[in-house]
């Protein structure tokens, strides 16, 4: 952890190789949630882009070196929220990438597709915290600090999406975490 801030302090000092280096780390997991967001690989590489220019013109403004990872998928979202609401538009899901993006899951493939397109349904505040706690392991302050928002808004949000997603799915799933229906 200890080099990861000291590649970020490089980074933050112009170091170009530095910079890479921590892209490098991060990208799978950025382009993985640019693809849930965006469900349609040209968009999520430009929205992958579009995040990892945003960071190197903005990495002088982040504070805390050891919140780069959260930095960088906060600038993600919002990149991909903000392209999602300039392209406006549905894009049917594809499903040879869903089955690399859900890869080794434990539930059968049309499953996890049913998961996805419902989760695909909800509102971006829920969806969002929902892929960064069960997709990405991020905990409740994390996302906090990811989303800028109460960690007891993210609480909320995380319920009411799991409810919404209970709904829509009428209970054919279940959440290992905690042993009851998503």
């Amino acid at each position: 952890m200890h080099a990861k801030i000291e590649l970020v302090e490089r980074a933050k000092n112009g170091d170009k190789d530095a910079f890479q280096a921590l892209i490098h780390e991060e990208k799978e997991k950025l382009y993985k949630m640019a693809f849930v967001y965006m469900r349609k690989e040209e968009d999520a590489l430009e929205v992958f882009q579009e995040t990892i220019y945003k960071a190197l013109t903005a990495i002088g403004s982040l504070k805390d070196n050891a919140y780069f990872s959260s930095w960088l998928v906060r600038i993600l979202i919002h990149t991909a929220i903000a392209t999602l609401n300039k392209k406006r538009r549905v894009i049917p899901l594809n499903q040879e990438v869903l089955e690399q993006l859900v890869g080794s899951g434990s539930l059968k493939l049309e499953d996890q597709i049913d998961l996805l397109q419902a989760l695909e349904e909800l509102d971006e505040k829920y969806k969002t915290v929902l892929m960064l706690r069960f997709y990405k392991d991020y905990t409740i302050k994390q996302i906090a600090a990811i989303v800028e928002c109460p960690e007891g808004t993210v609480k909320t949000n995380l319920h009411r999406g799991l409810m919404l997603l209970r709904t829509r799915l009428k209970g054919a799933y279940s959440d290992e975490r905690e042993g009851t229906l998503i």
